[in-house]
C-alpha cells in the first residue's frame, strides 16, 4: 500500500515538473519571438479577409497585425454556419422572473443582421459611435455584434450607471445613436432605463444623438420623442448585411473606466489584436479548450470581462455561454448553483468579491446541487483571499476543480497573470491572492519606488514591459498625442505600463497581487495593504466579508477601520469583535490594530467591487460623490449606522 502511494506521488511530481517546463517553454517563445508566436495563433484562431503586412509595431502602445482586415461579427457568427456549430447553443439566458431564451449560432446570424440593418437604416456607418445602455440580455450582445458587423464603434455603458455618468460617456464618444430598453427588473424592482437616457440627453448642451433605439422589454410606458426615438421592432427587419472588412487596428469599442476621480477614461481596443489575445486566453486561462465546454460568466456586458469573456471570445471560439440577468442571490441564494447544474457549465467565471458574498450563506445551498460538470473556477476583479479560495475549491468545486485566479484590467483586455488549465498545463495552485505566473506575451515585473527589481516576497509596483500583448488597449479616446495616456500609465516608470497595483513575486515565481497602490494604509510608519488586512479578517471562521479603510490619526498616521459581514449563524457582539482583532494581530503582527464595525452588507458596485472610497468618505465626513453604480442603497445606511454608533461610544 505504501509503495503504491509513493509511486502515485512520484507520477504526480513528474507531471507537475513536465507542465512547469512546458509553461516556461511557451512563455519564453512568446517573449523572445513575439512575431512568430502571435502570428501562428492569429492564423489558427481567427478568420481574416486580408493578411497583415507587419505583425506588430510599438510606439507607446503596441499595435498588432497591421494591414490585416477582418470582421469581429463574422468571426463570432458567420464562419460557424458551415460547421457543426450552426445549431449549437451560443447564448443561454435566464432572468430573475424565470424567463428563458436560448440562441443558436444560426439564431445569432438572423438576429444580428436584424440589428445591423436597423442601424444602417438610421445612417450609422463605419467609424460612427453607438452607445449601448442595456441590461444583461441577449439583445445587448446582439447590438454589440451588429455594431461590429458594420464597422461602428460601440460604447457599452453599464446599466447601473446614472444619468450624469451616461451623459458624460455619450458626450465624450459623440455617439450618433443610443440603444436602450424601456426597463427591466432587478431584485424585483423595476429599473426604467429609457427614463435615465432621457435625463442624460437633457444634460447635454451639444447633443450628438440623432436616434434612440428602444427595445421593448418590460412593457413600461416611456416618454416617446418623435423623430428621435424609435422602437426596435419597427425597424429591426431581417436583411442580410455584408460584414464590413475592418482594419486590424481599427477600434472595435470604447469602454470607459468607472471614473471615481476625474474624467472617465475612454479605453480603446483594436479589432484584430483584441480578438487574437482574448481568444487565446479563453482557451488557456479560462480553460475552454474542449468542444463541449460551457462557460457561465457572472459579469456584465458593461465591464471588460463581459466584453471579452461573455461576448467576443466565447462566440469567436464557438462556445456556449450562460448569462443571468439579476443579482447573485436573487430570488434565492443558490440560483447560480442551479444554473451550473441545469446547463452543465464546465467553467464558472466570477469575481473574488462575489465568492466572499456567497460565503455568508449556509453551505448546504451549494452542497445540494450536482456541480460535477465544473472543471475550472475562474476568479478576477479583486485579490482572492484564502477563505473564499477555500470556499470555491471545497464547497463549490467539491475539491475536484482547478481554480484559475487571474489578474488583468480594462486596459489589458485579457488575463496577464494566471494559470493555464486549458492548455492543459496544470501548474500547482497556490491559495489566496497568488495569481499564478505571467501569461504568454505579458512581460511582468515588480519594482520598488526607485524602479529597481524587488527581492522575492518584497512588495512593489506591478508593471509591464513592451511589446504589450495583442489584447492590450491601443489608446484612449479623445486623447490627441497620447498626452493623457502617457501621464496616466507611463509617467511613473517611463516606457513601462504602470498598473497602479501592489504585488510581490515569491521564490517559486508566483505573482501575488495585493490590491491598489492607492489603497495602502500607513500605520505607525508601516505601509500595509488594505487587501492584506481584509484577507486576515476573512480568515476568521465567523467572517464572510470585510472592507478596510484607513482614517487619519494624529499619533499613528492612520487607524484601520474594518466593516465586517458575518456568516449566517454568528451574532455581532463585543466579544466576537475582540476575537477578530486578536486573530488579525496573530496573523499580521501587533502593529495592526483595527476597529471592528459589524454590518449586514458592504456598499459595492454591481460588478462586485467594494466601494472603499465611499466608506472612507462617510467615516471622515468627506463628500461621498457619485453613487450611480451602487448595488444596494441599504448598504450605505448600514455604514452610516455603524459610524453613528462609533461616535456615540466615543462621546463628545
Amino acid at each position: 500500500m505504501g509503495e503504491k502511494i509513493i509511486e502515485n506521488l512520484k507520477e504526480v511530481e513528474e507531471k507537475i515538473d513536465y507542465n512547469v517546463r512546458l509553461y516556461k517553454e511557451i512563455y519564453k517563445e512568446s517573449i523572445q519571438n513575439p512575431s512568430i508566436f502571435w502570428s501562428k495563433l492569429a492564423e489558427e484562431l481567427i478568420g481574416w479577409f486580408e493578411p497583415w503586412r507587419e505583425v506588430f509595431k510599438h510606439e507607446t502602445v503596441t499595435k498588432w497585425f497591421i494591414g490585416g482586415k477582418l470582421n469581429a461579427s463574422y468571426n463570432a457568427i458567420d464562419r460557424h454556419l458551415n460547421t457543426d456549430k450552426k445549431f449549437k447553443a451560443a447564448i443561454i439566458w435566464e432572468s430573475e422572473k424565470g424567463e428563458k431564451k436560448e440562441l443558436t449560432y444560426q439564431d445569432l446570424f438572423y438576429e444580428v443582421n436584424r440589428w445591423a440593418n436597423a442601424l444602417r437604416q438610421l445612417g450609422v456607418k463605419k467609424g460612427d459611435r453607438v452607445t449601448i445602455y442595456m441590461p444583461l440580455t441577449p439583445e445587448g450582445i446582439l447590438a454589440m455584434l451588429a455594431c461590429a458587423r458594420i464597422g461602428a464603434i460601440h460604447s457599452v455603458v453599464f446599466a447601473g450607471f446614472g444619468s450624469q455618468a451616461l451623459a458624460d460617456r455619450i458626450a465624450d464618444a459623440q455617439s450618433k445613436v443610443v440603444i436602450t430598453t424601456d426597463g427591466y427588473c432587478r431584485r424585483g424592482k423595476l429599473i426604467e432605463l429609457k427614463k435615465t437616457v432621457d435625463e442624460a440627453l437633457e444634460k447635454l448642451h451639444n447633443n450628438p444623438v440623432k436616434h434612440v433605439i428602444v427595445f421593448r422589454r418590460s412593457g413600461v410606458e416611456i416618454q416617446y420623442k418623435e423623430n428621435r426615438d424609435i422602437y426596435f421592432d419597427e425597424i429591426g427587419k431581417y436583411k442580410y448585411v455584408e460584414p464590413e472588412p475592418i482594419e486590424s487596428t481599427h477600434p472595435l469599442f470604447i469602454l470607459y473606466t468607472s471614473g471615481t476621480t476625474g474624467k472617465p477614461k475612454g479605453i480603446v481596443h483594436s479589432t484584430g489584436g483584441y480578438l487574437v489575445g482574448t481568444a487565446t486566453m479563453l482557451l488557456w486561462s479560462y480553460g475552454l479548450s474542449q468542444d463541449n465546454d460551457v462557460l457561465f460568466n457572472t459579469s456584465d456586458i458593461g465591464w471588460i470581462v463581459g466584453h471579452s469573456y461573455i461576448t467576443y471570445s466565447p462566440l469567436v471560439m464557438g462556445k456556449t455561454v450562460i448569462i443571468y440577468e439579476s443579482a447573485p442571490d436573487y430570488p434565492y441564494p443558490d440560483k447560480w448553483a442551479e444554473l451550473i447544474e441545469k446547463y452543465r457549465a464546465t467553467t464558472f467565471g466570477t469575481s473574488a468579491t462575489f465568492l466572499r458574498y456567497l460565503m455568508r450563506y449556509n453551505e448546504e445551498y451549494f452542497k445540494n446541487h450536482d456541480l460535477s460538470s465544473l472543471r475550472i473556477l475562474v476568479t478576477n476583479g479583486e485579490p482572492l483571499n484564502y477563505a473564499p479560495w477555500k470556499f470555491g475549491l471545497e464547497i463549490i468545486g467539491k475539491g475536484k476543480i482547478y481554480i484559475s485566479h487571474q489578474w488583468w484590467q480594462t486596459e489589458t483586455g485579457a488575463p496577464n497573470l494566471g494559470y493555464m488549465p486549458g492548455y492543459p498545463i496544470f501548474l500547482p495552485m497556490k491559495s489566496g491572492p497568488a495569481c499564478g505566473f505571467p501569461l504568454p506575451g505579458s512581460k511582468i515585473k515588480v519594482l520598488d519606488e526607485n524602479g529597481n527589481m524587488t527581492k522575492p516576497r518584497e512588495r512593489g509596483y506591478l508593471v509591464m514591459e513592451p511589446p504589450f500583448p495583442p489584447s492590450m488597449m491601443i489608446g484612449m479616446w479623445n486623447d490627441e498625442g497620447n498626452e493623457r495616456l502617457i501621464k496616466t500609465y507611463f509617467s511613473k516608470f517611463p516606457n513601462l505600463y504602470y498598473t497602479g497595483d501592489f504585488a510581490m513575486i515569491d521564490e517559486d515565481g508566483y505573482v501575488w497581487v495585493s490590491g491598489r497602490a492607492d489603497e495602502t494604509l500607513k500605520i505607525a510608519g508601516h505601509r500595509i495593504g488594505a487587501g492584506e488586512v481584509e484577507s486576515a479578517i476573512t480568515s476568521h471562521p465567523a467572517v464572510a466579508e470585510a472592507a478596510v479603510v484607513g482614517v487619519p490619526d494624529p499619533i499613528k498616521g492612520e487607524i484601520a477601520h474594518a466593516f465586517v459581514v458575518l456568516k449566517q449563524g454568528y451574532t455581532p457582539n463585543d466579544e466576537l469583535a475582540k476575537d477578530i482583532q486578536d486573530h488579525v494581530r496573530k496573523v499580521m503582527g501587533s502593529i495592526v490594530i483595527i476597529e471592528i464595525h459589524f454590518v449586514n452588507a458592504l456598499p459595492k458596485t454591481r460588478s462586485g467591487k467594494v466601494m472603499r472610497r465611499v466608506i472612507k468618505a462617510v467615516i471622515t465626513g468627506a463628500t461621498v460623490g457619485d453613487l450611480s453604480t451602487l448595488e444596494d442603497e441599504a448598504s450605505m445606511d448600514e455604514i452610516k449606522r455603524a459610524i453613528e454608533k462609533l461616535k456615540n461610544q466615543l462621546g463628545p
